[in-house]
Order: C-alpha cells, then structure tokens, then sequence
C-alpha cells in the first residue's frame, strides 16, 4: 500500500497548480458546509490551527540557525552571485498532502454529530486570528535577523535557444 501511494503522489507532483486548486476547492467545500449548517466550529479551528502550524513550517528552514551552535548554518541571502535553493522544515508536496488529509478529515468529521461540540465562535475567531498575528510576526522577525526569503526568487532563468558565454 505504502508503494501504491509513493507511485501516485510521484505522478501529482509536478501538478502544483491543480494540486493546490483541488485543496482549495476541498477547503471551500468545507467552509460552505460550516457555514450553512452552522455547526462544526470546533472542527474548523482545529482545521485552521493545524493549517497555520503546517504554514509556518512551509516557511521555516530545515536547519535553524538559533538552534545551531556553529556557523556553519547557511541560509539563502537575498544577495550575493551564488544561487542557493531555500530547503523547508516541511517540503511543498509534504504540505499540501498533509493540508488536503486534514481538509478531508475535518469534512468527514463535519459529517457526524459527535463532532459538532458547542463553542462560542466569535472567541475561536479572535483567537485564531491573534495567534496568527503573533506566529507570523515572529516568523518574519526570524526571517528579518537571519536575511532570508523563504522562496526561491531571484534565480536566473535563460530563454531556451540562446546561447551564454
């Protein structure tokens, strides 16, 4: 089974664009069922929370340098002539797989009633939107003090045909 599913995520993976659309349309499909039934917001936080978790990792690199002793960390700067690919904590396949697991699971979850524990949502709201705030703020100062960007911009990229010298 392991062998089956390594076969078929090989296959989607240079599909990113349809990947994420149909993570989106997933995600969609949730929130309409959230939202016309006005039920299941416990498991629509814990969705979001988890998202965020996965976010911040997508955006963390896989070697910290607050957590490394020696200099050896190297990060991709947004100078300098060498190009260095920017490698994450969680790798994009990695998180869209785990994004659309936990969409799927919530939408399931949306489907029984054991699920739908009684929250006051406007407090769930607020909460997660401040904890986003704060994890993205302090995100953005890690990536601020260790000059980096997350993603892999400022790459060279030649017209096929020409010729360089």
């Amino acid at each position: 089974m392991q062998r089956g599913m390594q076969k078929y995520y090989d296959r989607i993976t240079p599909w990113i664009r349809e990947r994420w659309l149909f993570f989106f349309l997933l995600l969609l499909v949730f929130m309409f069922r959230v939202l016309v039934r006005g039920s299941h917001y416990a498991v629509c936080y814990a969705l979001w929370i988890y998202l965020l978790n996965a976010f911040i990792l997508f955006l963390s690199p896989f070697t910290d340098p607050d957590e490394m002793d020696t200099a050896d960390t190297k990060l991709p700067r947004k100078t300098g002539d060498e190009f260095r690919p920017f490698i994450r904590k969680l790798p994009e396949m990695d998180f869209w797989s785990s994004a659309t697991n936990a969409a799927l699971l919530a939408t399931l979850a949306s489907f029984f009633e054991f699920a739908n524990i009684p929250v006051f949502w406007p407090i769930l709201v607020l909460y997660f939107f401040l904890l986003s705030f704060f994890m993205l703020r302090t995100q953005l100062e890690h990536m601020l003090r260790h000059d980096y960007v997350p993603f892999n911009v400022g790459k060279k990229h030649y017209n096929e045909g020409t010729i360089r010298f």
